[in-house]
């Protein structure tokens, strides 16, 4: 059984993320910290909150050897976006679109 956790609504474009995600995939949760730990994107912050997350969903709900856990799903889908208004030439508006991110971490024994 999976454990999961998710960050709904981040504040962030899902294709920034989604660089940082496929970093990860297929480790082992320290392997994984270790990785985020010195990355230096603000995506990297966010996915480590949730990964810590998922692991203690894992301690909490009785796993024995919560060292070997590895991460089985890591993936990032897209939000709600706000859409924003930017004036142009020739009194034209310009839509800027600020993207929302659904950051979803699972790991498994």
């Amino acid at each position: 059984m999976a454990f999961r956790a998710v960050h709904k609504f981040a504040r962030i474009a899902p294709t920034k993320v989604r660089h940082v995600m496929d970093l990860i995939r297929g480790l082992t949760v320290e392997d994984a910290q270790d990785t985020l730990r010195y990355l230096p994107h603000r995506g990297a912050r966010m996915i480590e909150k949730v990964l810590a997350s998922a692991r203690a969903n894992a301690e909490d709900r009785g796993t024995r050897n919560a060292d070997s856990l590895i991460v089985v799903e890591a993936k990032v889908d897209g939000g709600p976006m706000l859409k924003r208004m930017q004036p142009h030439a020739r009194g034209i508006g310009f839509l800027i679109k600020k993207r929302f991110s659904h950051i979803t971490v699972a790991v498994d024994v």
